[in-house]
């Protein structure tokens, strides 16, 4: 006949249920331990992802501003002066996986420390349909890009070219009369700014063109316009 009470059982099986019962409330906390540490892990890896999403617009904001990793620098206003020393400013183009001519209208330019310079660059779709595109670009030697900045630029916009269409981008830009007072980029006599063209969608405003107006050279094949 099976025990009914607990004043029926043995004391090895009353030693056998405490035994059990301490084992289940050990386990109790550890799931608890568990299910917290797993919280966290799941948290941590969002919060990773989020990271990455807005690591990308951050690390381009924060070379805009220092001129880190001879990123170029935007500028409102042209320096309040203008050095006797000259410097010789360099242009590259580059196209990676755009059926497009790219280059650089001017091969280098002497300029000023301290004064504007004006440089174009000629794009030509070579092919049957309107391409958007972006440029990218960096300065060589890295230590100069804090001190060579920018007014205009067709840059960090995309840009929508028209089958077979030859435009002009302009750029005016400025080299900081700072840059001779750094030690390690007051004695470069040269500057390479480059750009890249790479294949690009519409912002999420749906804005195809940049802010800087191109000039168009030949549009869709034809003859450039009066006047430009």
């Amino acid at each position: 006949m099976a025990p009914t009470s607990k004043d029926q059982l043995s004391p090895e099986d009353l030693a056998k249920i405490e035994a059990d019962n301490k084992v289940g409330t050990a386990e109790r906390p550890a799931k608890r331990g568990h299910l917290k540490v797993a919280v966290l892990c799941g948290l941590a890896f969002f919060g990773m992802v989020g990271a990455a999403y807005a690591a990308v617009p951050l690390y381009k904001l924060f070379c805009q501003v220092t001129g880190f990793d001879g990123t170029v620098r935007k500028a409102v206003a042209k320096p309040g002066k203008v050095l006797d020393r000259k410097i010789e400013i360099r242009f590259d183009a580059n196209v990676r996986n755009l059926p497009w001519d790219f280059t650089a209208v001017q091969a280098s330019q002497t300029v000023r420390i301290g004064d504007t310079g004006l440089a174009f660059f000629k794009v030509t779709n070579r092919s049957d349909k309107a391409l958007t595109g972006r440029a990218l670009y960096n300065v060589v030697p890295e230590v100069a890009g804090p001190f060579f900045q920018k007014l205009e630029c067709f840059c960090f916009s995309n840009q929508t070219i028209e089958p077979g269409q030859t435009v002009e981008f302009p750029v005016v830009y400025f080299v900081d009369p700072k840059i001779v007072d750094d030690v390690d980029a007051k004695d470069k006599q040269t500057i390479t700014l480059s750009y890249t063209f790479f294949p690009a969608v519409p912002d999420a405003s749906g804005a195809k063109q940049a802010a800087s107006t191109p000039r168009i050279v030949e549009p869709l094949g034809g003859k450039p316009p009066t006047g430009l």
